[in-house]
């Protein structure tokens, strides 16, 4: 039995790249038994660096073969929830769509990823994460006031808009049925979850706490007390001392006794403030800001890079990374008190358990 609160959950993931598997990885970490609908004909072996293909099995199959669909089916007739992150109709043309499925499985949740949605103007178009948060006004609010939007790597929209919004609605979905509800279609669309993501900027901006201006605002690195600095060493640190207690905190540690520093929200002193933090920040090096200001209320951390972050001491006391076959990766999140998730396996080949799923879920 798979480890964790998901524990007797079974999701059928077909196979994709980016927000779906990653969202099976998250409910496979959690103990749900996913399995993935690899392409047959295609040879993969199981990689241990493949680290967001880990935890689920694999079962090959041709969905343009009537046989293979129909042992898709079959599955999916004994699964709890769907994946699926195809361009609208893809499914359906393959006789897979949800007409099709909550007929076998009325209970059935079924989860579609896409990057516009299934309906809208755009449904129908390619594109990526950045296209995605572009038109949610996200993008848009993020980078240096004299230089062009930057990407936020893909964390807004493939990873938190989409494959974390569907985990949400799956789990939402399930949770209905158990509650005597029926299966139903969720329709999860990067460009909604990066625009639900923005919604307490959309409500600073409505109170007059927000403007269009990039690098003029409180948490857009405007401000001189919320931001990343350079050291001497030319690593960086963060310092986020919004609250007066944790600015008056700051101030002492950094040594400032400069009276303009007074005017903390005075957004008009911000870009001289700023000027001023940038060459006091460059006095020290990132060690040595951390043994005056690491643990204090200022609300500081240095700025790791992927190398840094796992061995970095709270990571390491929390056990935020672990090690599997020599490949470092980030451990299941969240946690749970009396059921903990875990990596359930190593990332599977292309078709490795196909007569063992078949097995396991009773299909013939």
């Amino acid at each position: 039995m798979a480890q964790g609160p998901l524990s007797g959950i079974k999701i059928i993931e077909f196979a994709g790249i980016g927000p779906a598997p990653f969202c099976g990885m998250l409910l496979s970490d959690l103990g749900a038994d996913v399995v993935r609908i690899d392409r047959a004909g295609k040879s993969r072996p199981g990689n241990p660096v493949d680290v967001m293909s880990r935890g689920r099995r694999s079962i090959a199959l041709d969905l343009k073969n009537a046989g293979d669909v129909e042992t898709a089916l079959k599955l999916i007739e004994k699964a709890d929830a769907l994946i699926e992150g195809y361009r609208p109709g893809v499914l359906e043309r393959l006789g897979l769509g949800p007409d099709v499925v909550l007929a076998r499985n009325p209970k059935l949740v079924y989860g579609r990823m896409t990057g516009w949605g299934q309906t809208g103007a755009l449904s129908h178009a390619a594109g990526h994460d950045l296209n995605y948060i572009a038109i949610t006004g996200a993008l848009h609010a993020m980078g240096c006031a004299d230089r062009r939007p930057r990407p936020p790597l893909n964390l807004v929209g493939d990873y938190g808009g989409g494959a974390l919004y569907l985990a949400f609605g799956l789990m939402a979905g399930i949770l209905n049925v158990k509650n005597g509800g029926e299966g139903q279609v969720i329709d999860c669309a990067m460009s909604d979850g990066a625009a639900s993501l923005a919604t307490m900027f959309y409500g600073m901006k409505a109170m007059g706490m927000w403007t269009d201006e990039r690098e003029a605002n409180l948490l857009d690195g405007g401000a001189h007390f919320y931001d990343t600095y350079a050291c001497s060493d030319g690593k960086w640190v963060s310092i986020g001392s919004i609250e007066p207690q944790f600015y008056a905190l700051l101030l002492e540690k950094t040594g400032i006794t400069d009276p303009a520093f007074q005017a903390q929200m005075d957004r008009s002193k911000w870009p001289e403030l700023k000027a001023k933090m940038i060459a006091v920040m460059k006095t020290k090096t990132r060690d040595e800001w951390c043994e005056i200001m690491e643990g204090t209320d200022i609300c500081f951390a240095p700025v790791l890079s992927l190398s840094e972050a796992p061995n970095y001491k709270h990571n390491v006391d929390r056990g935020t990374f672990v090690e599997i076959e020599g490949v470092v990766q980030p451990a299941p999140a969240p946690r749970f008190s009396k059921t903990p998730g875990a990596i359930q396996s190593l990332p599977a080949g292309i078709g490795e358990h196909g007569d063992e799923i078949l097995s396991d879920w009773g299909v013939s």
